[in-house]
């Protein structure tokens, strides 16, 4: 039987990069993966690099122009060289594990007791493994929900399948209008796809800034991206070479008639198979592994990092997890998932929104006395370099210390802009000191310097 001083289950950004340092400091490691083609993890194989990817082929797509049937063979050539660069880097990520001593086993993991876990190979055969200490990063899958017709209908996708599809669809209907579907929404109508987002929520975007929200759905309208708020689906049959998809609004129900249906309806923890609950790892009820602080499990000797914890399921967090674990096994220990500073995020919408802080209402609802700052995109001269006017750029400033509270940016480069942002709310920096910064020329950065001048 088999030994190691750790056993990485699942290669996620956080799993492969705390198994090579372990390895590095002399320590036994070894990740199980599930699948050859999730070596990696999620990011690289089926969601950050292979969408991002195809939003920026359907950004020079749509700068293109042309028939459906032009934009059509371009998507196909999108799709192939999406399918090489995540080949390519899932070889890379391989190679660099193995390369670092860190012994890589495919198959399907299961907790036998605290000690012992089975791996059962894609031949059908189980091998026993012990280990020292144990580091759960299996991730999330997509959910599907129950709706009639759903299950085995060929013309249903989640957002992993939907970006294997060769062929350009007429029309798109996205089920969900969470950050996933928007970006799908937006990727799709850049390759010419008519798109339809069926939201069963009032408002669109209701975790953002009312205000940053108006301005998304503006420019989605503008783009000819139809959004049917309050409605739900109830069922999704499938035709000769369509799917009907029933919706049911204030108005009544509808039938609309698609050649792919995106259910974006979340995602769960990935825990299938596993058993947690063997080794006395405990769950928390929406079935995420329950972890303190440092990411500990309930079995002491068990970590969770990434998805799979149910915290922000970004891989920017499963790399940070790892630091935290590591900063327990290798430094001092005194990183935690409460000492990181705020998190940033973007929606690779065209053009990208980006966030990090508070919003006005919330800042506003904690009773701070605030001043808030304003910019359309299209008065930044990069913005009209690029032809990106669209957008509004947004920051919430606490009045009193003059320090940043929120940042909100809905433009051209926002996903690098906001990282600025995130560095002077964690540095407790006043915004003076972005406003009077000297940025290069022309950039979309420049624009802090007008911005932060509003105020």
């Amino acid at each position: 039987m088999k030994q190691y001083d750790n056993i990485i289950i699942g290669f996620g950004k956080g799993g492969k990069t705390l198994a090579g340092a372990l390895a590095a400091g002399g320590q036994s490691a070894a990740i199980i993966e599930q699948s050859d083609k999730m070596y990696g993890g999620t990011c690289i194989n089926v969601a950050c690099i292979p969408t991002k990817s195809l939003e920026h082929s359907a950004r020079l797509s749509a700068a293109q122009g042309g028939t459906f049937e032009e934009k059509a063979e371009r998507y196909a050539i999108a799709v192939e060289k999406k399918r090489k660069l995540t080949s390519m880097l899932r070889e890379k990520n391989y190679q660099k594990a193995v390369g670092a001593g860190v012994d890589v086993i495919l198959g399907n993991a299961s907790f036998q007791d605290k000690e012992h876990i089975t791996v059962t190979k894609p031949d059908g055969t189980t091998e026993l493994i012990q280990g020292g200490r144990f580091f759960i990063n299996t991730g999330a899958r997509p959910f599907i929900p129950p709706l009639p017709g759903i299950e085995g209908n060929p013309y249903v996708y989640t957002s992993e399948t939907l970006m294997e599809l060769d062929t350009l669809p007429g029309h798109l209907v996205i089920i969900g209008a969470g950050y996933i579907g928007l970006e799908f929404a937006s990727y799709y109508a850049n390759f010419g796809t008519k798109v339809t987002v069926i939201q069963d929520k009032d408002r669109f975007m209701p975790r953002e800034d009312a205000e940053m929200a108006d301005a998304v759905l503006k420019s989605f309208e503008e783009r000819g991206i139809l959004l049917l708020p309050n409605a739900s689906v109830t069922s999704v049959d499938a035709g000769k070479d369509h799917a009907v998809v029933s919706v049911k609004t204030k108005e009544g129900t509808q039938k609309l008639t698609a050649q792919a249906v995106l259910v974006a309806t979340g995602r769960r923890p990935n825990i299938q198979g596993l058993l947690p609950e063997k080794a006395g790892v405990e769950l928390t009820p929406r079935g995420a592994v329950l972890t303190d602080n440092k990411l500990r499990t309930t079995n002491p000797n068990i970590w969770a990092m990434g998805d799979v914890a149910g915290g922000l399921q970004f891989t920017y967090i499963s790399l940070d997890d790892s630091r935290i674990v590591k900063s327990q096994l290798l430094g001092n220990g005194e990183r935690t998932t409460e000492n990181r500073g705020e998190i940033p995020y973007s929606v690779f919408l065209d053009p990208p929104f980006s966030r990090v802080g508070l919003t006005e209402q919330e800042a506003r609802e904690q009773g701070r006395e605030i001043l808030v700052a304003k910019l359309p995109a299209a008065a930044v001269p990069k913005a009209q370099i690029l032809n990106k006017q669209t957008g509004l750029l947004k920051v919430i400033v606490d009045a009193q210390s003059g320090l940043i509270l929120g940042a909100h940016l809905f433009c051209a480069e926002s996903h690098e802009m906001i990282q600025l942002f995130k560095l002077a709310i964690d540095a407790n920096l006043p915004y003076t000191v972005l406003r009077d910064s000297i940025y290069t020329h022309p950039t979309m950065s420049e624009a802090i310097n007008d911005l932060l001048a509003g105020i």
